[in-house]
């Protein structure tokens, strides 16, 4: 990557549309607007006001041929989003109108953007930290109202700032240790060994504290799977429908209607849910078409986040309910007793290891609240979600981290304890402000900022 040099990307989706944009960043963007752009009304000899829309036409400078009419505005350094010189053509969004104005920006001399590069030269510029850069991708991708909170907090930078104070604890502390590297002929004072104590563990409990927030954090960032198991007519298709306000599932009286995976996904209190209907379960099927239903029924049953065990709460519970159970393994289920309208059969005292229980009708149109809330809950503590302005963690890249930190304080806690040399020491606080450093990107890698940018889309 030649950072230094001018790139141009699509910044808006490619088809039919209201509008499109190209983004030219680098020290030759002006001067390619001023290849491409045409208005006689230009200031300073035909150069730009800085932050302001001129309306003019686009032509492509190979041969002077018109491209569209629209706006153009030029961002000068260091406003600008890359902190670079930044020109934007806002063009009618057809797909080949768009693809020439792109096209005569190269031909201007832009190259064309690698993935994610605009967004990569504001964290080298300085604009964002890693982690803000990170999260312009999730709030870009973002599905639901809980996620893009999420996502803009981390764009805010609170998570930057707690690991920024983490970080200078350790800096403060590593300060302390290698005080007495300098004057080994020195005793080690009680009162400094007793700061160093107390400075490292405050660490490790916030530590904690963050690394718990993980779980919230990634399901509402990356959503989770819930699969409805059960017997055969016991309502699966029924509770679907109801959890997804669609008619997206057949339902009937007759048993087996649903021979293969049914998938939606919904927004459940801000967390994405993609809900899989499969075939009812039965020892006896009655032709080959249900038991391939049943065979990907039971496929997904270790790939769910959470399992709907459904009862019929009309009739009793029978050993073929029972063992549907132990198909469902270690993965976990919170017990759905449907047909709730009707009179009581079912004893539910023999599941015991369920995560919870509730009563639905479909039909009646009751209980299908709470199992929404209760659904929400298993995967969200609401506690990380109630403190404004507080650090969650929703990337596993950045949790790992976290432990890998953890664990270099836990081993400078213990060579404390056994009067190991101070340099020894200061090794471990060493690796754990470097590994802190690789959250905000003050010592990540190419490696890692190359693959974090590559799943960024062109234009960003």
């Amino acid at each position: 990557m030649y950072i230094l040099d001018t790139i141009t990307a699509i910044a808006t989706p490619l088809g039919a549309g209201g509008i499109g944009i190209v983004r030219v960043s680098g020290s030759d963007a002006e001067s390619i607007g001023k290849l491409i752009f045409n208005n006689s009304k230009k200031i300073n000899g035909g150069g730009f006001e800085s932050h302001r829309l001129f309306y003019g036409r686009f032509h492509h400078p190979s041969d002077g041929s018109l491209i569209d009419e629209g706006m153009c505005v030029l961002m000068r350094a260091p406003r600008s989003y890359t902190r670079e010189d930044v020109i934007e053509f806002h063009c009618h969004g057809g797909y080949l109108i768009v693809s020439r104005l792109l096209d005569a920006c190269v031909s201007a001399g832009a190259r064309l953007a690698e993935p994610g590069e605009f967004t990569r030269r504001a964290f080298l510029n300085g604009r964002i930290d890693l982690a803000q850069a990170e999260s312009i991708s999730d709030i870009i991708s973002t599905s639901t109202d809980k996620a893009l909170a999420l996502a803009q907090s981390q764009r805010e930078g609170y998570l930057s700032r707690s690991i920024a104070r983490l970080r200078t604890l350790l800096i403060e502390t590593l300060a302390l240790v290698e005080a007495y590297i300098d004057f080994p002929e020195d005793e080690v004072d009680p009162l400094v060994t007793e700061t160093v104590f107390k400075k490292i563990s405050a660490v490790r409990v916030t530590l904690q504290k963050l690394v718990d927030t993980f779980n919230t954090g990634k399901v509402l960032r990356d959503g989770v799977s819930v699969l409805l198991l059960g017997l055969p007519n016991v309502g699966k298709s029924s509770l679907l429908n109801a959890l997804t306000g669609t008619d997206r599932s057949i339902v009937s009286h007759i048993p087996g209607t649903t021979r293969d995976l049914i998938e939606e996904t919904v927004s459940l209190n801000g967390l994405p849910v993609k809900i899989i209907d499969a075939a009812g379960i039965r020892s006896h099927n009655y032709d080959c078409i249900e038991q391939e239903g049943v065979r990907r029924a039971l496929d997904k049953v270790a790939a769910a986040d959470l399992i709907l065990l459904l009862i019929d709460g009309s009739r009793p519970v029978s050993d073929e309910d029972i063992e549907l159970v132990s198909m469902v393994g270690k993965t976990p289920y919170l017990l759905v007793v449907t047909k709730s309208d009707l009179p009581l059969l079912s004893d539910t005292s023999r599941f015991t290891n369920s995560v919870a229980s509730c009563y639905v009708s479909t039909k009646a149109s009751v209980g299908i609240d709470h199992l929404t809330i209760l659904i929400y809950d298993y995967f969200v503590s609401s506690s990380v979600l109630l403190s404004d302005g507080a650090a969650v963690v929703s990337s596993v890249r950045h949790r790992d981290v976290l432990l890998r930190v953890s664990s270099s304080l836990e081993l400078f806690l213990k060579n404390m304890q056994m009067d190991l040399p101070a340099e020894l020491l200061s090794l471990d606080l060493r690796e754990a402000i470097s590994a802190l450093g690789e959250i905000t990107g003050e010592t990540t890698t190419d490696d890692i900022l190359d693959l974090i940018f590559s799943s960024f889309c062109i234009g960003k």
